[in-house]
């Protein structure tokens, strides 16, 4: 059972809209430069990366991913950080970036976050989510989006449990898919 919040603590608090089961504890820290490994390794499986292209990128991509992470999370006080599991395995990565392209919600900050395989289902990307924003409404971000292919069902079920609303509807540039763009006040 998750513990009670306190200031700090790493724990998520509920949700907007309570799962049917306490949160699990996540722990966040900024990107090492083991962890693109990491990640390289966790995000391989085609399923994890379905919505992103259907196929893990080069060890660079991850490599340059992490150390642009440690750049915006001394810069800014946030970044997409690794998410680590009970015995400190890496889960995926959490967090919040400025919006990475040249379309779509240009100079705002996006939360996301991406899994791997064995930990869907179990709350970690809701839980992590939470501490996200908390962290971001301490480092002054007053709103957020999240970025989400309309299809990734899991995704927007993340989005629905933060309390984000759908702001609007867009196709990807290059694949032409249907997006949703979710958006929070803080």
């Amino acid at each position: 059972m998750t513990e009670p919040r306190t200031p700090g603590s790493l724990t998520a608090p509920r949700t907007a809209v309570a799962p049917d089961r306490p949160l699990p504890a996540v722990d966040l820290r900024v990107p090492t430069d083991e962890d693109a490994y990491a990640w390289h390794r966790v995000f391989a499986d085609p399923e994890v990366m379905e919505f992103h292209g259907g196929r893990s990128a080069e060890l660079s991509v991850y490599e340059e991913l992490t150390a642009r992470q440690r750049r915006h999370d001394a810069e800014r006080g946030f970044c997409l950080w690794t998410m680590l599991g009970p015995g400190g395995e890496v889960l995926g990565f959490t967090g919040a970036q400025p919006w990475p392209h040249s379309w779509g919600p240009a100079g705002e900050i996006e939360i996301g976050w991406r899994l791997g395989r064995d930990y869907w289902g179990r709350g970690y990307a809701t839980a992590a989510a939470e501490t996200t924003l908390e962290r971001l409404r301490a480092a002054g971000v007053g709103r957020v989006v999240a970025m989400v292919d309309a299809r990734n069902a899991r995704s927007v079920a993340v989005t629905r449990r933060l309390g984000m609303e759908l702001a609007e509807t867009f196709l990807t540039p290059v694949s032409r898919r249907e997006g949703h763009c979710y958006r929070l006040a803080l």
